[in-house]
């Protein structure tokens, strides 16, 4: 006896079991087939059949019988593989993100080394008092740390501070116009 799918989904629908596996066992190949067809790649459409057997069970629930069970499984078949290929695009799209910082991060690190190289050498060139400051500063010790440290004022250290700061800038800027 040759039960009609749309039987078959009805009675899993229901919560047949052997119903259901009957049907996913006429189904399987159709399945893989239209997944394969809308993917493109075999390893995509078994990820894609696989996901879509797996979660058929709760699906078929809402099998209605308005249309053939193999047009209301297509359009299954045809969502999920619109689902997949979002999740793909947005995990593809992520990876390239992160890739990109990837491979910014040497040159990120190039420049700030450069950076912090190019500070030590200039702060060489401050007084001993503007360069032990700044380093403190730099260190990050608050105002009031540096001033017990140093043994002066918080307002002597703000000065120094923006005073150093300035003079490095000056530096910085006669160095980019040689």
């Amino acid at each position: 006896m040759d039960i009609p799918d749309e039987d078959l989904a009805k009675a899993a629908a229901a919560g047949d079991r052997q119903a259901f596996c009957i049907l996913m066992e006429r189904s399987y190949d159709r399945i893989f087939a239209l997944s394969f067809r809308l993917t493109r790649r075999r390893a995509e459409a078994e990820d894609l059949t696989q996901d879509i057997c797996t979660k058929l069970p709760v699906k078929i629930t809402s099998y209605k019988a308005r249309a053939q069970f193999s047009t209301w499984l297509y359009r299954v078949i045809v969502n999920a593989a619109h689902d997949q290929g979002r999740r793909l695009a947005r995990q593809e799209t992520l990876s390239l993100d992160w890739g990109d910082w990837e491979l910014a991060r040497p040159a990120e690190n190039q420049t700030a080394a450069a950076d912090s190289d190019w500070l030590f050498s200039a702060m060489q060139s401050l007084s001993t008092e503007y360069r032990d400051t700044l380093a403190l500063v730099l260190d990050d010790v608050s105002h009031k740390d540096a001033t017990q440290i140093l043994g002066v004022s918080q307002g002597t250290i703000s000065w120094r501070v923006a005073d150093a700061k300035a003079r490095l800038r000056g530096l910085r800027a006669r160095e980019q116009t040689r």
